[in-house]
């Protein structure tokens, strides 16, 4: 029993209650907030592997080989009997990963302090509350608690929205909360059903029952239940039909909490993708039904992102085409290919993030996030325009950027697979997805600016600089050395197969 496992989760939780309880005392406030969100990416590199749980049963033995060192329980004829309890695990995947969400969400939090006068406390709050449930939900091998934080994680991703006062954000959120009290039950009823059928919510037990005809594969109820989480995790995660919704979001928020809220959408879909893929990979449909959601998201984002004039709206559309590269290295089922996957979640959640955190200082100068009412920029803030351009390359998958790796790594692995119909497609994707930036990139720094255009802050923080070079850092480290990451995602990879 490791204690720091836990400990990611029950850290932000406590300090979210903390700040919300001083959100009057600023300093403290600040202090507190930058401490905590400091040492959340420090405590997944100090821990060690395995297991932690609360209540239940401890397993008899445990397998390394199965799910990247997830659990597998000497089962008796006492399996399929209900054990309420909470089983978190703690492997390699789960270490790089929650570091980036760690780092990232210390990022979002250190840039919001220092970018408002006065620190909001409740706004620290659902940043750390977000980022506690999303953990969870990484480390979670209980799909009863899974579904607690997924709707924890969605509450505080409304909650930032509205905090963040942007106009009409009560009407997105609402929408948002509308649509999540559709999607959330029918992922309920879908864990439902696996209780029901398996008389367990431990997804290592319920992988194993129904690998060894405990329950039989053939069940409808089984089916049933995969189409129910499915939809629960198209919404979770952008997928479409939701990605319009979840664009909106993005787009309503500010920019530090739009960066955490995609982060929060790319680690919601690769947790809760990987459990749909243990449990239901006999299906034989089950990784077709994944490419084709993913090559739809990517069709539609960058679809949608030449359509828009919000710099929020264009970089929320082009996220949710990049969530399909990540559907395609899970869909593709080979070790190679769901690795490659998984680095490309880690590299999208860091671009995504550098995308909204750059773009965002050219709302914080002009107060305007319209591309038809900017421009100019390039002669206001040279350096920060070539630091957001390089973003933009990131994202596109141009060398030596991480994404250049990731998607190399993935157009590979579909010609290893003898489908290199979806690396042609992939680098079709890319390129649109280049030159949709560089239209927006044109329209804000390059055209000339508007007469009526007002600069009412050139005094960007430099909390917001450093994140920015934080980022470009991590950017250019994972391009130029990918094993740091690819070593951590193998052994998951290699266990899903």
């Amino acid at each position: 029993m490791n204690p720091l496992i836990p400990l990611m989760v029950i850290l932000p939780i406590a300090c979210a209650l903390l700040l919300n309880l001083l959100h009057k005392k600023d300093r403290t406030v600040k202090v507190l907030a930058i401490v905590v969100a400091l040492v959340l990416p420090i405590i997944p590199l100090l821990a060690s592997y395995g297991l932690h749980f609360f209540g239940g049963y401890y397993p008899l033995s445990e397998n390394s080989a199965i799910a990247g060192g997830l659990p597998s329980y000497i089962t008796n004829s006492a399996l399929n009997v209900f054990h309420p309890a909470i089983t978190y695990s703690f492997e390699s995947a789960q270490k790089i990963m929650i570091f980036i969400l760690g780092l990232i969400a210390f990022l979002a939090i250190f840039t919001s302090l220092n970018e408002t006068k006065r620190p909001s406390g409740v706004y620290a709050f659902l940043m750390f509350m977000g980022t506690a449930s999303v953990t969870a939900i990484l480390l979670s091998d209980d799909i009863f608690n899974l579904y607690v934080f997924f709707e924890i994680a969605a509450i505080s991703q409304v909650g930032i929205v509205i905090a963040s006062g942007v106009k009409k954000n009560y009407e997105t959120a609402l929408k948002y909360m509308i649509l999540g009290n559709i999607a959330a039950p029918m992922l309920l009823l879908g864990v439902a059903f696996l209780l029901g059928v398996t008389g367990n919510v431990n997804i290592t037990d319920i992988i194993y029952s129904i690998k060894n005809g405990i329950v039989s594969p053939q069940n409808p109820v089984l089916l049933m239940a995969c189409g129910l989480i499915v939809f629960g995790w198209l919404y979770g995660s952008g997928l479409p039909p939701f990605h319009t919704i979840k664009s909106a979001l993005y787009s309503k928020a500010l920019p530090h909490g739009a960066a955490l809220l995609q982060a929060f959408s790319v680690f919601t879909f690769v947790g809760l993708g990987i459990i749909i893929i243990r449990i239901f990979s006999y299906l034989p449909f089950s990784k077709i039904v994944i490419i084709v959601i993913s090559l739809l998201a990517m069709i539609l984002g960058v679809t949608m992102a030449l359509m828009q004039n919000d710099i929020k709206r264009i970089i929320g559309y082009l996220a949710v085409g990049e969530l399909g590269y990540i559907g395609l290295g899970l869909g593709i089922g080979t070790a190679f290919g769901i690795t490659a996957g998984l680095f490309q979640a880690l590299n999208e959640a860091i671009i995504t993030a550098f995308l909204f955190l750059g773009f965002g200082t050219v709302l914080y100068i002009t107060k305007k996030s319209d591309t038809r009412k900017l421009g100019g920029m390039m002669i206001e803030t040279p350096k920060l325009a070539l630091v957001v351009l390089l973003a933009g390359f990131a994202m596109a998958g141009v060398p030596p950027l991480n994404a250049f790796q990731s998607k190399l790594m993935l157009i590979q692995a579909s010609i290893q697979a003898e489908v290199p119909e979806l690396g042609i497609i992939m680098i079709l994707i890319s390129i649109v997805t280049f030159m949709t930036f560089m239209r927006a990139f044109y329209t804000i720094y390059m055209r000339p600016k508007p007469p009526e255009l007002q600069i009412t802050n050139k005094n960007i923080p430099k909390a917001t600089i450093i994140s920015l070079l934080v980022l470009l850092a991590i950017c250019i480290i994972l391009g130029l050395y990918p094993k740091i990451a690819t070593n951590y995602l193998q052994v998951l990879a290699n266990s899903l197969v």
